[in-house]
């Protein structure tokens, strides 16, 4: 019988522990003796070496995506080179993908019987979509949610930029790469109040100037 595979996105925000999930999950797969491959864009280029790391420290060896990479390309020489298909391929920060690769992620899942599992953010510091996750929400077998709370209780659903003094920043660059000193996870009425409290501070800062 023809393997049949999935396109999965496990998506949430920043802190909900996405990469621990997907580190537990090919520690799991280790164990089973099953075949996995770890991959994650190099735009998060924050650990030198290619490896996907969780905040808990522990972490995998992993293929680097680059922008140009043609990821079915990249899975088939490797399938060629080791006789061997994966059962799972694993993607951290697949919001960073283009859609491009994400159609890719979808031709291994249909024509060689992989499970592809992408965790990551669904939407950027202005809550607009990523180009990756985009294409993974219209195309994903399956699609599930990572939850996590805010302080106040909800849910949480932005990943807010912040700058030193913590407060939000609503201009600049989709991508920029930080942790917690950049970002914050919050409900939509926290990112609310906190974006009224940074515009009333910034014109109170104008008029002392």
């Amino acid at each position: 019988m023809d393997r049949v595979g999935k396109l999965y996105f496990r998506y949430g925000t920043m802190g909900s522990a996405k990469t621990a999930l997907l580190l537990t999950t090919a520690y799991n797969f280790e164990e089973r003796g099953m075949q996995y491959l770890c991959m994650k864009p190099i735009i998060d280029n924050r650990e030198k070496e290619n490896v996907i790391r969780s905040r808990i420290g522990i972490e995998r060896e992993c293929t680097w995506i680059y922008p140009d990479t043609d990821i079915y390309e990249l899975a088939k020489n490797l399938f060629d080179e080791t006789l061997a298909v994966k059962d799972w391929i694993l993607i951290d920060e697949a919001q960073f993908l283009s859609a491009q690769q994400v159609d890719q992620l979808a031709r291994i899942v249909d024509d060689y019987g992989s499970n592809v599992i992408c965790y990551g953010l669904r939407t950027d510091f202005q809550s607009h979509l990523f180009e990756g996750s985009r294409r993974l929400f219209e195309i994903a077998d399956t699609i599930d949610e990572i939850k996590s709370t805010c302080t106040c209780g909800r849910k949480t659903i932005i990943n807010a930029r912040i700058d030193k003094d913590g407060m939000i920043v609503t201009d600049g660059n989709q991508v920029e790469i930080g942790g917690d000193d950049k970002y914050v996870a919050l409900c939509r009425n926290c990112w609310r109040n906190r974006r009224i409290e940074s515009a009333q501070r910034n014109a109170l800062k104008f008029k002392s100037e």
